[in-house]
């Protein structure tokens, strides 16, 4: 399930039913009608360890304009007194690269509250660490990816593997990212290092390569996108030595594979 954070007074607002609605941008969690949305209640923004699930948001209507057909009735919903001040918020979040002709996600939601539901420890997650990785016997062959999101502290608080079928190297590799993006995006995690042994991949979406491969281009144009979401994000290089977690998920997963092959 997706996951929304907010700060602890709009949740106030929440409960009370005076805020049903909530504005996204850049497609962020691709977020549709009838999506059931965790909604968390940052009490202490500086405390993780003080957030709580408040309920769920069943989302009734999406509507999508750019910020200059924001109506005044929008933002007053918002709480935003000027579309200035709508801007400048998101300016904050998203830098400079918003602007009036920026695509705006207007979502409507009825919300039922719930009790005892603890959050795990990836959705109390700010920012994240995300380690990727992907790999094909045969190239192309039977391949696999996986993800692992760390806190800030390098510890692992959710990892996961995934069997590709028939695909190259580098298209395994690109589908880790994509794998891990999307759930980092529905967990509500807004900041993002993600590190992969893959110098193409890394190179390609930091903008250092051109993406050559036709096979490739729409994988990068996906990963691209959903990098967009984020407010923060960034792609690092490391040795492979150096990601073991995941290169071992995606080595059992084609061990696994191979040994299943066999038996039939």
């Amino acid at each position: 399930m997706k996951t929304l954070k907010f700060d602890h007074d709009l949740t106030q607002l929440i409960l009370e039913g005076k805020k049903t609605s909530t504005w996204r941008l850049y497609d962020d969690k691709d977020i549709s009608v009838d999506d059931n949305l965790r909604v968390l209640d940052k009490v202490d923004p500086n405390d993780s360890k003080s957030w709580k699930i408040l309920g769920i948001a069943r989302v009734k209507e999406v509507v999508e304009k750019k910020f200059k057909d924001v109506s005044p009735e929008e933002l007053k919903n918002e709480n935003y007194s000027s579309m200035e001040e709508a801007l400048e918020k998101f300016k904050g979040y998203y830098g400079q690269r918003v602007s009036m002709e920026t695509p705006v996600k207007i979502i409507y939601f009825d919300f039922t509250p719930t009790s005892g539901d603890i959050p795990s420890g990836a959705m109390l997650l700010e920012e994240a660490k995300l380690y990727t990785d992907g790999g094909s016997r045969g190239n192309p062959g039977d391949s696999a990816c996986a993800y692992a999101i760390c806190n800030m502290d390098n510890i692992v608080v959710e990892k996961a593997g995934f069997y590709l079928g028939m695909a190259t190297n580098n298209q395994a590799e690109y589908y880790g990212f994509k794998k891990g993006l999307e759930r980092a995006s529905e967990l509500g995690i807004n900041k993002i290092t993600l590190f992969s042994d893959s110098q193409l991949v890394v190179n390609q979406m930091n903008g250092k390569y051109k993406v050559k491969n036709q096979e490739l281009a729409p994988l990068h144009q996906e990963v691209a996108g959903l990098a967009n979401s984020f407010e923060k994000i960034h792609f690092v290089y490391l040795p492979r030595e150096l990601n073991k977690i995941t290169d071992t998920e995606v080595n059992r997963i084609l061990d696994e594979q191979q040994r299943s092959k066999k038996r039939r």
